[in-house]
């Protein structure tokens, strides 16, 4: 019988990353944010897509390409669908999808502020001495590791950086330094409570 209380956080970044781009109406480099739109154009049977970003300042528009001269054959009937019909969902996943921007943009802006969602796994035989947090990433973040724990349990980073250092707190995968990078998808974080006086405290913020 398990002393551990196992939590899933499924975190959700809540502001697309911006790329900086040379403004032609402000004369300057600016940050371009989303629009939440796409265009879609054919040339016979040939299509080019867009997604839509327009500069913070004076509304000017950047085209982000998707996909160009892609032959209608190739392009899969979902992806052909939410481009027709601005499908939300979908137009997210590629607002936030950091690597693609980077190929297109010199500099992009990166933000750290997130969504959560936290659910019971399993709940822990009494007295819970252990924490473990699943981490289900929906899209990357900048959100570090131990700024996530220091906002959700209530712990300084001096502290974390003592449960650390003594051997009470720890990652999987491991790694050197791995509390101070961002958050990584399907990473675990298990802390040892047992002698801690607030134990009953931090599980129940670690909890729905």
């Amino acid at each position: 019988m398990s002393h551990t209380f196992l939590v899933q956080w499924t975190i959700t970044p809540t502001i697309a990353p911006r790329p900086w781009l040379a403004c032609n109406r402000c004369r300057t480099t600016r940050p371009f944010e989303t629009s939440g739109k796409a265009r879609l154009n054919a040339n016979g049977r040939r299509l080019d897509a867009w997604l839509i970003y327009r500069c913070s300042s004076c509304d000017s528009t950047w085209n982000r390409p998707i996909f160009e001269r892609r032959h209608v054959g190739d392009v899969d009937q979902a992806t052909l669908h939410a481009l027709q019909n601005n499908d939300d969902g979908w137009i997210e996943k590629v607002a936030f999808d950091i690597d693609g921007l980077r190929r297109n943009a010199g500099r992009v802006e990166e933000f750290a502020e997130v969504r959560l969602q936290k659910t019971i796994l399993k709940a822990a035989v009494e007295p819970a001495l252990h924490l473990e947090i699943a981490l289900n990433l929906e899209m990357k973040t900048m959100l570090r590791t131990e700024r996530l724990l220091s906002m959700e349990l209530g712990l300084s980073r001096k502290r974390i950086a003592m449960l650390e250092q003594t051997g009470r707190i720890s990652t999987t995968p491991s790694g050197k330094n791995a509390l101070r990078r961002p958050v990584k998808d399907e990473m675990r974080v298990t802390i040892d409570l047992a002698s801690e006086s607030d134990r009953n405290a931090i599980l129940s913020r670690a909890g729905p």
